[in-house]
């Protein structure tokens, strides 16, 4: 059994979410903590929140997974960038205690030229700064596709960055079925070996969510371009494949795919149908 959502706008306000995941057939979702471009995030209404919590703990809800902005750059080459970057990092754990037990997902970043070693220093830097003791968020990083410089492109980048976190029990790991694939990650004929190389590099207990997106590209084409389920390079029978992998139970499957709320609700059917 997996739990199954897409991402929905958070302009509602959390409950709305809430009601429009469940008219999804989904039980559990992404959003994005403020606009996905950056800026202020809107104030917090608690009791919106406590409404969003008893939704899901009626419905049996999975962790959602929240999504940072991907303007959120902390490897970046300029200074005021990084920390415009981490002051909205911060700023996010704090808001995102107000929903304890839920994961935030963000893109590691990239070093812009600098180089990885460069850019994961900035990484870890300033997670070590905001991530702190008593946080009940998992902070979770997402493996990349590899276009331009990003890091998180290869397993080793997402390892070599959590062994340098302090905090360690708080870092978790979204692995994306397109960004796999993008990446060289031979998901559709050689699934349990990459799953097993993640093991052997990361851990397992590290991947805590996964995005299930079909792709536009071949493998290894480092550019990623996210697809409907089924109709991309991927192809529905080797996502049919993860989503129901003994090694995958029990974890959020969020799509991303390019869809309405119509097609999404689509895709969980279908995705609810491999499952059975």
């Amino acid at each position: 059994m997996i739990y199954i959502g897409s991402h929905i706008s958070a302009s509602g306000g959390f409950a709305e979410m809430g009601k429009t995941a469940l008219k999804l057939g989904a039980d559990t979702f992404a959003f994005f903590t403020r606009n996905p471009r950056g800026g202020k995030a809107k104030d917090i209404d608690e009791k919106d929140v406590a409404a969003l919590q008893q939704i899901m703990d009626e419905h049996n809800f999975g962790p959602l997974v929240a999504h940072a902005p991907y303007t959120m750059n902390l490897c970046s080459d300029k200074a005021d960038i990084r920390k415009f970057a981490k002051d909205m990092f911060a700023d996010d754990m704090k808001r995102m205690e107000y929903l304890p037990g839920n994961y935030y997902n963000f893109h590691p970043g990239s070093h812009v030229g600098q180089g990885v070693e460069t850019g994961i220093d900035y990484i870890v830097e300033a997670m070590n700064e905001v991530l702190f003791p008593e946080m009940k968020t998992m902070v979770l990083l997402e493996g990349m596709a590899g276009k331009g410089s990003e890091i998180g492109r290869n397993f080793e980048e997402l390892r070599a960055i959590i062994d340098k976190v302090e905090l360690k029990d708080k870092v978790g790991v979204c692995l994306d079925t397109c960004h796999l694939w993008e990446a060289g990650y031979d998901i559709v004929t050689k699934l349990d070996e990459v799953l097993e190389l993640f093991d052997q590099i990361v851990g397992a207990d590290r991947l805590r969510a996964i995005h299930l997106n079909d792709s536009k590209n071949p493998i290894e084409a480092h550019k990623d371009r996210h697809e409907l389920l089924g109709e991309g390079h991927i192809g529905k029978d080797a996502l049919a494949a993860v989503i129901r992998h003994p090694r995958l139970q029990g974890k959020p499957f969020i799509l991303e795919t390019p869809n309405d709320d119509a097609g999404y609700a689509k895709e969980i059917a279908w995705v609810r149908s491999v499952m059975q």
